[in-house]
């Protein structure tokens, strides 16, 4: 669950809460006063419907009864032995209501919630040594909740969910921003400073990360001048011993294997300048078919036994040599570690493509395919023997990350390894 999720529903789970808790305060403390006004009401309703029974002319009670009934909704029959009465049910506001009753009336006073079968709030009372009951509408003793609570109860849902929702939003933005500036970073992109707004805290953290990818963008950048400057200064020296070595006379397989020497010395000069160049380069609409047909050629011109398996793919956009340079390396690691034959293939995905290189060397082992991906990493088993800088997979990875993919090493049956170079198609 995401944190604006988590933030909206804590904050709607705690603001209706605390609608809810104060609709039960008012309940409890309005009980009171509904109470005393109740009871004031069914006391004059029993003291006035006495005095009228015993004051009205015996001819006219049941006219009189009658007009009670019609007009007030008042029911009143004399106790007899063979009636079924209810008791009152289990609730505060008509407890306290009888209490007060009975303080008023007298303790022989009773209560029943249905008076054969007939539901209200019945009370009794007497007349000399006649006992009647009288019953009021059991309406008049229970809350009435009309459309309009209804509305009002929902206007505030509404309102605390909205608040909820932008409390939420002001919380989750500005960290979504930063989650996508890290991604950006983590791509190699450059950082686009974060507006430094909000809460206090929320400013702070803001500017502390501007600060940090500011730093870090800054030491990218000298490391990759300092890399830079060093492999360009080296390739003079190199070119010149090479050319010395040529005019220099000596035998053939010591020449071969001195200049051997220095075209390792100088493809590792130019992994220093791949990766000091970065992943600058713009993406644009290209064929990745026909760039992976060049490698192969490029291959085939050397001699290496480098095998494309081709397939008819669409043009997207990638960085057309970064892409070059990637899929090299991973095919150059292929020679150098495991030797001939090398297969590779681009497969169609979901929303990506991959490119697969394939071996049949020794493989390498599952916890340490992570670290092989950082710069300046090697193997120290007999797969590493080959020399190498330890950059061209830190480059391929890089790549990958530039292109919203990434970089995969696992093994193949039943020997080899698959370099899985996966771009995303945007």
């Amino acid at each position: 669950m995401t944190l604006f999720a988590r933030a909206f529903l804590l904050i709607a789970l705690l603001i209706v809460t605390a609608i809810l808790a104060s609709f039960q305060i008012y309940r409890v403390y309005e009980r009171e006063p509904r109470s005393r006004e109740l009871a004031q009401q069914t006391i004059s309703t029993v003291n006035l419907t006495r005095a009228a029974l015993v004051n009205a002319d015996p001819v006219l009670r049941r006219q009189l009864l009658i007009e009670l009934n019609e007009s007030e909704g008042l029911r009143v029959f004399p106790v007899t032995a063979s009636e079924v009465v209810e008791p009152l049910p289990d609730d505060p506001l008509l407890e306290r209501v009888a209490q007060k009753v009975r303080q008023s009336l007298g303790e022989e006073t009773r209560f029943a919630y249905s008076h054969d079968g007939e539901e209200g709030f019945w009370i009794s009372f007497f007349i000399d040594e006649d006992e009647f009951w009288v019953m009021l509408p059991r309406e008049r003793f229970e809350p009435v909740f009309g459309l309009q609570w209804l509305g009002w109860l929902a206007a505030v849902l509404l309102l605390s969910l909205a608040g909820a929702l932008f409390i939420a939003s002001n919380i989750a933005q500005p960290l979504a921003a930063m989650r996508r500036a890290a991604v950006r970073l983590g791509r190699g992109q450059a950082h686009e400073p974060l507006p430094e707004s909000g809460a206090h805290e929320l400013r702070t953290v803001t500017a502390a990360f501007n600060r940090m990818a500011t730093n870090l963008e800054s030491m990218e950048r000298d490391r990759a001048m300092v890399l830079a400057g060093i492999s360009h200064d080296l390739r003079t020296p190199l070119s010149r011993l090479r050319l010395a070595l040529e005019m220099s006379g000596a035998d053939a397989q010591t020449s071969a294997a001195m200049i051997s020497d220095i075209d390792e010395i100088d493809a590792i000069i130019g992994q220093f300048l791949d990766f000091a160049r970065g992943t600058n380069e713009q993406k644009q609409e290209n064929d990745l078919d026909v760039l992976l047909s060049e490698v192969a050629e490029h291959y085939a011109r050397i001699g290496k036994d480098v095998r494309l398996v081709a397939h008819e793919l669409p043009p997207f956009p990638f960085a057309r040599m970064a892409i070059r340079r990637a899929v090299t390396n991973l095919i150059d690691n292929a020679l150098r570690y495991a030797g001939e034959p090398v297969e590779f293939e681009a497969i169609m995905g979901a929303g990506s493509v991959a490119v697969e290189v394939r071996d049949q060397g020794p493989g390498i082992p599952s916890n340490e395919v992570e670290r092989l991906k950082r710069p300046f990493t090697r193997l120290d088993d007999s797969r590493a023997g080959s020399g190498g800088a330890g950059l061209g997979l830190a480059i391929v990875e890089r790549t990958a990350l530039a292109h919203g993919g990434r970089l995969e090493l696992v093994p193949r049956s039943p020997r080899g390894l698959i370099g899985r170079l996966i771009l995303a198609i945007q």
